[in-house]
Order: C-alpha cells, then sequence, then structure tokens
C-alpha cells in the first residue's frame, strides 16, 4: 500500500481486498504528513511557461485562445480570440487582463454591495496584483481584487467579491459578518475551500 500526495490531491494505492475502515486508519495515521505536503504544494508558486499559440485561458467564466502574432504590436480580442505580440506575450497577456477586467470587477462589485443594501458606501473598485491577498476592502469604501481571479471558476471570483462587499457593513470577521456572507452564498466555503487549494495555479 503506498499514499501520494501531489498539488491538490491524495491517493491511497491498495489491493482490493484491503477493506474501507483499514484504508481510512491509514490515512488518519498519516493526516499530518499529508496536510505538511499539501501546504507545501499551495504555497509553492508552480513554474508558468511562456504564453502559447493556440492556447486556451479562463477569463471571467469564458475561455480565450491565444494567437501570437510576430508583426503585432499590441494585444486585441476578436471574439474569443485574443490576439497577442509574439514577442513579450506574457506581460502583454498581464497587461491586457487587468485592463479587460477593470469594468467587469466595477460591475460585480457594484452587484454585490446592492444586493447588501450597501451601495452609498462602495467608493472605488480598483484592480490589484498584490503577492499574498486576493482582495481587501479599505475604510473608506475601496474595494480591491486581484486580476488573477479573472482566471478562476465563476463561483470563486463571486464569493471574493462578496467577502469583500461584506466588509462594507463589517470591517471584521465577526459571525454577524459571517452571517452576511452566508446568507447571500449559503455554500461559501467550497469556493473558499477551491481558491485555498488551487490559488496557487492561478
Amino acid at each position: 500500500m503506498a499514499v501520494q500526495v501531489t498539488p491538490g490531491a491524495v491517493t491511497l494505492y491498495a489491493p482490493a481486498r484491503v477493506p474501507d475502515t483499514k484504508l481510512l486508519e491509514i490515512l488518519d495515521a498519516r493526516r499530518d504528513w499529508v496536510a505538511g505536503h499539501l501546504a507545501g504544494y499551495a504555497a509553492r508558486s508552480p513554474a508558468r511557461s511562456a504564453p502559447q499559440d493556440g492556447q486556451r485561458v479562463p477569463f471571467l467564466g469564458q475561455e480565450l485562445t491565444l494567437h501570437l502574432d510576430a508583426v503585432r504590436t499590441r494585444p486585441e480580442r476578436v471574439g474569443n480570440t485574443l490576439h497577442l505580440p509574439a514577442q513579450s506575450a506574457e506581460a502583454h497577456l498581464t497587461a491586457w487582463t487587468r485592463r479587460a477586467c477593470a469594468a467587469p470587477y466595477r460591475t460585480l462589485m457594484q452587484d454585490h454591495a446592492a444586493r447588501l443594501g450597501v451601495s452609498d458606501r462602495l467608493r472605488a473598485v480598483h484592480v490589484s496584483d498584490t503577492r499574498t491577498r486576493w482582495g481587501s476592502c479599505s475604510a473608506d469604501g475601496s474595494i480591491r481584487l486581484h486580476w488573477r481571479l479573472s482566471r478562476a471558476p465563476t463561483e470563486v471570483l463571486h464569493y471574493v467579491a462578496l467577502h469583500e462587499a461584506a466588509h462594507l457593513l463589517e470591517m471584521n470577521h465577526s459571525p454577524r459578518y459571517w452571517a452576511h456572507v452566508a446568507h447571500h452564498m449559503p455554500d461559501w466555503q467550497t469556493p473558499r475551500t477551491w481558491l485555498r487549494t488551487h490559488g496557487h495555479t492561478l
């Protein structure tokens, strides 16, 4: 029998005749070892290859196909194809994504603020590029969302947006704060877990 840990997954190999109760005992005995490896993967920045021609990239619930052009000087989206200059393609992709998600982020935050009844407290919405936070809400009503969230599943982006909008009501993580989140997204723990497990892949 063997236990294998890979980013976001734990696999147990055993003969078919081994009862499930025994498998659970093995996993329970190695719980700390497994958790340590999962945490290590989550903290590790994955190696990112340069964008490739024909590569598909998630964007706000859609999927864009990259087309690298040696003579192009700036990015342009045509339908679901994103044309990029072949030189410094990754930098151009990042810059385009940050610009393109700004307006949808504002609309998203306005929608969540309206649902929470705090539209008057939302002052501004910015696109961020911080290393440690997916979103933030300041006391003056300014909210920031990371541009990489545009590549996350839609429900994950909505969770972070709701999480920050709820801070316009409660600038803390008290039970009252989580009650606001749960009222509008009862299954909020699912996207939160996804982000903690897979966020490093964005």
